[in-house]
């Protein structure tokens, strides 16, 4: 009998579902340093092309010179409970995994970009035309995925196995003996953008003393930016081309 395949379906809602595996991350802001070892072990993961993030930092400057402060608000796909950019693509490329994940399906995406504007957190980018390794996807959209390769063979997302100030944690919300779901019942927790509905699964500590809105504005600005600096630093490097650098501006 042939075995039918469906694509794109959303699954139903896992979270606080008796028997269901939830997939979740918890991130303590209390503790994070704004090292960027779970930016560069996710670019190591997946071999993400310079200037790509699937992973990213906020940073906030706060305050006037000399009482200036930093603070840092790691990003990542939220994996949403109720996932706009599932309902959003046109080709079903992007679907909701039963544990939680919101994964990407490569042989699918026609790289229209509807799921990264459907995206609420701007956790979504287009892989360019060109890679270092002819092997890997371009032209599609990608993001995030919670490391589900890993987790399945019982290991941490690259991110928290990378974080050595223990700011990251993973885990099955739905099982009350597991870290992440002792954290959110523990202490006051928040996620980005609630009132959409989306439920995301990415909860923060130490949000509340943030402006919320400034946790998700501005991620190309603040990567063009940065990718500026490096150009910068290497005039003489590819990237260039010869031509100036890009214009900085807010997105």
């Amino acid at each position: 009998m042939t075995k039918v395949r469906h694509y794109g379906l959303q699954n139903p809602t896992s979270f606080g579902v008796k028997g269901k595996r939830r997939y979740a991350m918890v991130v303590d802001l209390t503790r994070c340093t704004g090292c960027m070892e779970c930016s560069l072990a996710c670019k190591a993961e997946f071999d993400t092309p310079l200037g790509v993030m699937r992973t990213w930092v906020k940073v906030i400057e706060r305050g006037q010179f000399p009482n200036v402060q930093r603070r840092f608000i790691p990003r990542f796909c939220n994996h949403c409970d109720n996932p706009p950019c599932v309902r959003a693509c046109p080709v079903q490329a992007t679907f909701k995994h039963e544990d939680g994940y919101v994964l990407q399906r490569y042989n699918r995406c026609i790289g229209c970009r509807t799921c990264m504007i459907a995206c609420p957190y701007n956790a979504r980018h287009l892989l360019p035309a060109d890679r270092s390794n002819p092997h890997d996807p371009t032209r599609v959209a990608d993001k995030c995925t919670f490391c589900v390769h890993r987790v399945e063979r019982g290991l941490a997302p690259a991110c928290v196995a990378a974080c050595t100030a223990n700011a990251l944690i993973f885990g099955d919300i739905n099982d009350p003996d597991s870290e992440v779901a002792k954290l959110v019942g523990l202490f006051p927790t928040d996620t980005i953008k609630k009132d959409l509905g989306t439920r995301p699964q990415v909860y923060y500590i130490g949000l509340e003393d943030m402006d919320n809105v400034e946790s998700y504005h501005h991620r190309s600005a603040q990567m063009k930016k940065e990718f500026n600096t490096f150009k910068r630093n290497y005039p003489n490097s590819h990237f260039m081309h010869g031509d100036m650098l890009e214009e900085e501006q807010e997105d």
